[in-house]
């Protein structure tokens, strides 16, 4: 299995996650695909790297009523306005827990031709890992916590599986209609 932690010290954490700059990460290794890999609950999953535009420190998001109770409310990120989804509710948990580590990892998601700025808090960042095609096993039937449509597929790290999550699919249509609704009246 061809699997290279590429970010893996608490300093190159602390400069992932620290700040509200913009962190910039290389993209094309000749072995594989890099992905972003986090924590929610005891669980590490992974989005491909290209989906990801920037990784910042918490802040209390404002809440907008009659949204889907996955979408925790807006930030302001540089004078735009981003709607911030819980993935831990989406995937039918509790909420996630304000820790010193939780923050906001800032995906491009589309959805009906258009691009759209969505902020998912996480417990946590992890790395960023390389991992090859050939160690991306298919998404069971069965056995996860996660219904497995959102699931890419699983990669095997350190004894124990990283559910890489094929991110256009995390978001229901309905939840994608209420951020649409948010960016149309903000």
């Amino acid at each position: 299995m061809s699997t290279q932690m590429l970010a893996t010290s608490a300093a190159d954490e602390q400069l992932v996650v620290t700040g509200k700059k913009k962190t910039e990460l290389a993209v094309g290794t000749a072995t594989g695909q890099l992905y972003l890999a986090f924590r929610l609950a005891n669980e590490v999953y992974a989005i491909d790297i290209l989906r990801i535009r920037e990784i910042i420190e918490y802040n209390l998001p404002t809440s907008v009523p009659m949204m889907p109770a996955s979408v925790r409310g807006v930030i302001n990120l540089r004078g735009t306005v981003v709607p911030v989804i819980d993935l831990a509710i989406r995937f039918g948990r509790d909420a996630t827990g304000v820790g010193k580590r939780t923050c906001f990892v800032i995906v491009e998601v589309e959805h009906a031709g258009a691009i759209h700025i969505l902020g998912l808090m996480v417990d946590g960042v992890n790395a960023v890992m390389e991992i090859s095609a050939d160690s991306i096993e298919p998404p069971p039937a069965f056995g996860t916590r996660v219904n497995a449509e959102f699931i890419e597929g699983m990669a095997r790290v350190d004894g124990r599986f990283v559910i890489i999550l094929n991110i256009a699919c995390t978001l229901s249509i309905e939840e994608m209609a209420a951020i649409k609704s948010v960016d149309a009246a903000l």
